[in-house]
């Protein structure tokens, strides 16, 4: 039986900084101080709003995000700006939850007003929590705090502004779980912890048996083989990822699985 050594959900949630910077989450006490104070809260970002050519980082938060990452990719359409925003985001809530279940053995309330975020930051996406709150550490838990909580108002609200598929948007969240556990048993093994990698392998198993997650992919250990496409062969010099549903990027540009 292996047996896990949890230790008190710090202020600073410092367990998660050695995982890497997808994992790291910016605690100060009292909340964001500065620039940051002003940044929008992810509800604010969840919200439906504003629908301008010229979408404002306040105003519409998350609009402004897909047009940031649609140039940065230099992509031809909104829609895949919007599917790799969406997965970029999956993958930092998904690490955090996940880096703090298997280390503390609970994780801090994600709710999206307690989470500031900065839509015109580098990647991976610069997220502040104003306070941290102890929740259990279960798959119960984890699954409403990333999907409930985040993911299925996210999706609402990308759906509201492009035409991504559902089954697109779930896909990467299955991928997004999988990267994240990827990285914490490779960071477990590195550093001789195998009650952690034997807890990340659980909860993540656990997790894959929800009903939005188990039609994404088929997991098999750390790998996992999604059943749709994040759009991102269609990104000017751009192929397939590595769990992608295609072998190699289309020839021609058919509408992509979704799942």
């Amino acid at each position: 039986m292996v047996l896990l050594h949890f230790v008190d959900l710090d202020p600073d949630l410092a367990a998660l900084r050695p995982l890497g910077p997808f994992f790291a989450l910016r605690t100060p006490p009292g909340g964001p101080q500065g620039p940051a104070a002003a940044l929008p809260t992810l509800a604010r970002a969840y919200r439906e709003g504003p629908r301008s050519a010229a979408p404002d980082v306040h105003d519409d938060p998350l609009g402004f995000r897909i047009r940031k990452v649609t140039r940065a990719l230099r992509a031809a359409e909104d829609r895949i700006g919007a599917s790799v925003a969406q997965q970029g985001l999956a993958a930092r809530l998904w690490s955090v939850t996940l880096g703090c279940a298997v280390l503390y053995g609970s994780v801090p309330d994600l709710a999206p007003a307690l989470l500031r975020w900065d839509p015109d930051g580098a990647a991976p996406d610069d997220l502040w929590l104003t306070e941290v709150r102890a929740r259990p550490g279960d798959a119960a838990t984890v699954a409403a705090t990333v999907l409930d909580g985040h993911l299925a108002p996210l999706s609402v609200a990308l759906r509201a502004r492009h035409p991504v598929a559902p089954g697109l948007l779930r896909g990467n969240a299955g991928s997004a779980l999988a990267g994240a556990a990827r990285q914490v048993d490779l960071w477990a093994r590195t550093h001789g912890r195998p009650d952690v990698a034997a807890r990340a392998r659980a909860l993540t198993a656990e997790l894959f048996t929800h009903p939005l997650l188990s039609d994404t992919g088929t997991p098999s250990g750390t790998a996992f083989r999604r059943r749709s496409c994040c759009l991102y062969y269609r990104v000017p010099g751009g192929g397939v990822c590595g769990d992608c549903c295609f072998t190699r990027p289309p020839r021609s540009s058919p509408r992509a699985p979704s799942g």
